[in-house]
């Protein structure tokens, strides 16, 4: 075998089906959409529709809502970390964060950081750096000599508004005492 007598065993690669080519094709004439009809046609858009009848999906009561603020941490349990640990794939010696778990397999996503759930046994003195943590985690953790960092609370922007707002108004009770 040389290298360019290298390729693809048969039936590997699959070329795509050319529609509408002519009857030699075996899909020709209709293209394989039978006759007439919006289906037939481009632009086809009645997925839900029921005929001008109001759809089962708008006649069902809405439930629930999307919190558009709500955090997206990655969830990791101290079972896992222990596990990672125990096979020397994480460093005790330094402080546990969200790149470190990253870099082992286990923070995966969350865009606002990790949280730490207290999931399995936990035994290893580490500490963590972290952005959340449950009750329980944070009890496992100190139990077993380590600690627990979480970063300072950022003021929400409620809380930021009202503190302009005073500002304002200490500001203009200055102005109309001079």
């Amino acid at each position: 075998m040389k290298l360019n007598e290298l390729r693809d065993n048969d039936g590997a690669r699959k070329g795509r089906m050319r529609v509408g080519r002519g009857i030699g094709s075996g899909k020709g004439k209709t293209a394989g959409r039978g006759q007439k009809g919006a289906k037939a046609r481009s632009g086809v858009s009645i997925n839900g529709f029921e005929g001008g009848q109001m759809p089962l999906h708008m006649r069902i009561p809405k439930r629930g809502f999307n919190n558009i603020f709500a955090k997206d941490f990655a969830e990791v349990n101290l079972g896992l970390v222990q596990k990672a640990i125990d096979a020397g794939r994480l460093d005790i010696t330094k402080p546990i964060d969200h790149a470190a778990l990253k870099a082992v397999g286990l923070g995966r996503g969350g865009k606002d950081g990790v949280r730490l759930l207290g999931k399995g046994d936990f035994t290893a003195k580490a500490s963590f750096a972290v952005d959340g943590v449950s009750k329980g985690a944070r009890e496992a953790v100190e139990k077993a000599g380590g600690s627990v960092e979480l970063p300072a609370a950022q003021p929400s922007e409620h809380e930021k508004k009202t503190a302009r707002r005073e500002v304002n108004k200490a500001e203009l009770k200055a102005l109309k005492a001079k």
